[in-house]
């Protein structure tokens, strides 16, 4: 009996490890998709040039298209001015940076944002960008530490465009993760019958975020010291 357990036990760990590769782009059997995202997500060259993106920019940018279509949007390189409303600091490393179209104060209601993830090879690259630094920084309402006594601060966040597909899509799609993900999701303000992580504005994002520039009344745009 307790063979039969252990066995059974190994056979659902298997499964497990191999939903996991599955779902990040590395199983055997993963899809195009799964697979050019995650390539999306590795990159560490900081782009030569960035073209100003707005919230509506990132609005009309195409939800639930093929990979052929959207594939060629991430070679652009954007930065987006906004406040860092929220901080998290995921398990897999990066630093996922929720960006608002106005400042919020601790407490307050989230609203729509665009995000935005610092990588950790990115983060290699600049030893300062501490999670505690970025923190400090930005003066995010929601995140690990307590609340500032300022507001949250304004920024300019720049890197490569990034369609993650997971985050935004149809109702009917046939990615059952993103179906289930959807369906316990409310529709996308917006309209046009899309779906997203509400308050997320869509599954475009700035990731890898190469670039972090705070606002200065007395100096202007400086960049966050690497």
């Amino acid at each position: 009996m307790l063979r039969l357990v252990a066995a059974v036990a190994l056979a659902a760990a298997l499964v497990l490890l191999a939903a996991y590769f599955q779902l990040a782009g590395q199983g055997p059997f993963a899809r195009p998709e799964a697979r050019h995202l995650r390539a999306m997500k590795e990159r560490t060259a900081a782009p030569a040039t960035y073209a100003p993106a707005t919230f509506a920019d990132f609005a009309a940018l195409p939800h639930g298209a093929p990979l052929a279509r959207y594939a060629p949007m991430e070679q652009r390189a954007v930065s987006l001015e906004g406040y860092v409303t929220g901080l998290i600091h995921a398990t897999d490393g990066d630093v996922h940076l929720e960006i608002g179209a106005a400042p919020r104060r601790a407490g307050s209601p989230a609203a729509m944002y665009v995000t935005g993830e610092i990588t950790p090879a990115v983060r290699r690259g600049r030893p300062s960008w501490t999670y505690a630094r970025l923190r400090q920084s930005f003066r995010p309402a929601s995140g690990v530490g307590p609340p500032f006594d300022r507001p949250t601060a304004r920024v300019r966040i720049s890197g490569w465009l990034l369609y993650d597909y997971q985050y935004d899509g149809l109702p009917e799609t046939g990615d059952a993760m993103r179906a289930l993900w959807n369906r316990a999701n409310p529709i996308h303000p917006a309209g046009a019958g899309r779906t997203s992580t509400w308050p997320r504005l869509s599954g475009w994002e700035i990731h890898p975020v190469t670039e972090v520039e705070v606002w200065d009344d007395s100096l202007g745009w400086r960049g966050l010291a690497s």
